[in-house]
């Protein structure tokens, strides 16, 4: 049986994926104390990468759409983290988001938008939290958004 935060999930057409293995020398969330620190989530739809750079082959919807599945991401990871009950989850605190984009690109917040305004549907004010969002010149794989997340869990 799903808890309140996955049937909410189930309501917006999203089932969570398992969570991925690490791709390189870390662990993908460590848990310390009542925290739970997600490494960084890259784009990803349909066992693809999210590839493109916001200012020259990718617009900020499409870039918000990517930093959307990054979200996702997140909470497999936190799901894994906390034995599989999402419920466990209190609040995100905070998001990191990196935009794949060009220098002239400013509008990295209206693309990590796409992760935050998903939380906050999904999981109402616990999805709330605090967020920075900025640019690099390039991400893993050449995909458009990596997302980290810090929550808090009971």
């Amino acid at each position: 049986m799903s808890g309140k935060f996955e049937a909410r999930l189930a309501e917006l057409g999203v089932t969570l994926p398992e969570a991925p293995a690490p791709a390189a020398n870390y662990v993908p969330y460590v848990v310390s104390g009542d925290l739970v620190f997600v490494s960084g989530q890259i784009s990803m739809a349909d066992g693809a990468f999210i590839t493109g750079k916001l200012g020259a082959d990718m617009d900020v919807a499409a870039g918000a759409a990517a930093a959307r599945t990054c979200a996702i991401g997140l909470l497999a990871q936190l799901k894994a983290a906390c034995g599989g009950d999402l419920d466990r989850l209190v609040r995100v605190v905070k998001l990191t988001g990196f935009v794949n984009s060009t220098a002239e690109f400013g509008d990295q917040p209206k693309v990590i938008n796409g992760a935050s305004d998903f939380l906050v549907e999904a999981l109402g004010e616990a999805g709330r939290h605090s967020r920075s969002a900025v640019s690099a010149a390039s991400l893993p794989f050449g995909v458009a958004v990596e997302i980290e997340g810090i929550f808090q869990i009971r």
